[in-house]
């Protein structure tokens, strides 16, 4: 009987723990709360397309347009200059940058010069007596010539008995080799071919020198250009005659020029296109190095954007009926900084900051406009 009670209470004891635990859990769910929807707040650009001018930064170095290289072209001694030959003498146009002593090649030219006055006094009495017509103007030719002047001009031939019988006589001969001469002698004497300075000097007055050998350098102080590399996919911006602000990498000094020349070869290392700006200023030096900044072509019904607004290179994010949508756009040049584009229509709400995690559909709440 005792086995039986015992029995009894237990059953009774375990199905009840069972319905008050369950009670326990129903009663214990607790309704979950619906999600509450967060709108980041953002700034837009009310788009208004406008012409915008691009600006193309680069950087070369200047280089003198009027420049030359001197170099010794016949041998001889450096007799003297019209001031001291070193670097940073200027010279004036006309006056003698070098002048190498002659004496030896010159006393050799006489002598041509004479060999050639004696061949034609030769055939004069035979011009005389064959070729009476054209005997004057012989007669004359060789009355006026002198032995310290330029030789001059052979007289024209009337016919063809006349010039077989000169060209027999090695008249013509004699009379060419003199002319190369007397202009091989003219290169002894090298003058300022333009108001400059000598930025090089490699000789002294007295050092013999010799054919082929570098003297110096000579440049115009007063023009100079500006060599930059530009990509190619920009020249399509630029032209002969836009405008260009330099400056020096310390931002000290300052010019102003304009493009004069593009080359028509791109770089096919670098895939640029050369690039020269004249500048005439003063201030300027060879071998200086400047930051131009071109004011290049306009881009039609445009705006500029910072670069980290562009998605993928060819996206933005809008905001229509305050959720964010994406649209394509055309890129058209890209700065340090900023990047234009077209293809976003006016009054379009440009979303105008970077939102963290942004995608198509997420509702924001515009907070205010910026200027693009």
């Amino acid at each position: 009987m005792r086995k039986a009670i015992l029995f009894i209470l237990g059953l009774i004891l375990i199905v009840g723990s069972i319905f008050i635990a369950k009670w326990i859990i129903d009663n214990n769910i607790k309704e979950k709360p619906e999600p509450k929807t967060i709108e980041k707040p953002v700034f837009i650009y009310n788009v208004q397309n406008t012409s915008i001018p691009v600006n193309l930064s680069t950087n070369g170095s200047v280089e003198a347009v009027n420049k030359f290289e001197i170099f010794a072209e016949v041998e001889g001694v450096f007799r003297s200059s019209s001031h001291p030959f070193r670097p940073g003498q200027a010279y004036k146009r006309g006056e003698i940058l070098i002048d190498l002593n002659e004496r030896e090649f010159a006393a050799n030219v006489q002598s041509v010069k004479s060999q050639l006055y004696n061949s034609i006094a030769s055939i004069m009495p035979d011009l005389r007596l064959d070729y009476p017509e054209v005997y004057p103007k012989w007669k004359t030719y060789l009355d006026n010539f002198e032995m310290d002047k330029p030789t001059p001009e052979l007289p024209e031939f009337e016919n063809n008995k006349e010039r077989y019988f000169i060209t027999g006589r090695q008249i013509l001969t004699d009379y060419y080799n003199l002319k190369n001469l007397e202009e091989r002698l003219l290169k002894f004497k090298l003058i300022a071919p333009f108001d400059g300075v000598l930025t090089e000097a490699s000789v002294n007055e007295g050092t013999l020198v010799r054919q082929g050998q570098k003297l110096g350098e000579f440049i115009d102080p007063s023009v100079y250009e500006l060599e930059i590399s530009i990509k190619k996919e920009y020249i399509k911006y630029i032209e002969v005659g836009n405008s260009v602000e330099m400056k020096t990498l310390d931002d000290n000094l300052t010019f102003k020029g304009k493009i004069v020349r593009i080359n028509a070869q791109i770089d096919p290392n670098t895939q640029t296109v050369q690039v020269f700006i004249r500048i005439e200023n003063k201030l300027a030096k060879e071998g200086m190095y400047l930051e131009a900044i071109i004011k290049a072509n306009t881009i039609e019904n445009a705006i500029r954007i910072p670069r980290e607004l562009l998605i993928r290179r060819s996206k933005v994010y809008i905001i229509e009926n305050n959720r964010i949508k994406q649209i394509e756009v055309q890129p058209k040049h890209f700065s340090d900084q900023d990047v234009i584009i077209t293809g976003v229509p006016d009054g379009t709400k440009l979303l105008a900051n970077v939102v963290p995690g942004a995608y198509v559909g997420m509702k924001v709440t515009i907070e205010g406009e910026q200027k693009p």
